[in-house]
């Protein structure tokens, strides 16, 4: 194959290659395709109540006001002061439970579950959402000569699953359009 041909080939390629990419896009925006946006809440204010200490709530509290939400508990907020909704934490528990064994009762494998029970209330004691629960599990191995690491990786896996519920409470608060 001489220079103009080969030439003449690449360009080609590359007008399949634009062509192709240009489809794509029109496609993926015809089908209602789009990137996730920034959250939009149909309240500034949310009270904060019930389990305040945990890890899940603190970062609870922290992603909503990355948000642009006002964030009142019982530790910065005057127990007067209004908020035009109130979330309350019913449930916010880990659990770690031995779901594998070797034939000497030795714990080769373990299912580590988080546990987040939440309700949201408008101003006037209307259920804005119901009590939720939600329960994330993560199956881990385990292995006695590898205490230290296995310890790290669960810890790892659990403020995983912890950021996975802040984001899905997030979610679900998004979706409440009208109070």
């Amino acid at each position: 194959m001489n220079a103009a041909a080969r030439s003449e080939f690449l360009s080609r390629r590359r007008v399949l290659r634009s062509a192709s990419v240009g489809f794509a896009s029109l496609v993926l925006s015809g089908c209602g395709f789009a990137l996730r946006q920034a959250p939009t809440f149909a309240f500034q204010t949310v009270r904060l109540q019930g389990s305040e200490g945990t890890g899940v709530a603190r970062d609870l509290r922290e992603g909503l006001q990355a948000n642009g939400l006002q964030v009142l508990t019982s530790a910065t907020a005057a127990p007067n002061q209004a908020a035009q909704v109130v979330l309350t934490v019913l449930t916010d528990q880990r659990e770690r439970v031995v779901v594998g064994q070797t034939a000497a009762g030795q714990v080769r494998e373990l299912q580590l579950r988080t546990r987040f029970v939440f309700r949201l209330r408008g101003a006037n004691d209307r259920d804005l959402i119901q009590d939720t629960e939600l329960l994330l599990e993560r199956d881990i191995s385990f292995t006695e000569t590898a205490v230290l690491s296995k310890e790290y990786e669960e810890a790892l896996l659990f403020r995983d699953m912890q950021a996975d519920i802040v984001q899905q409470v997030v979610r679900r608060l998004a979706a409440v359009k009208s109070l």
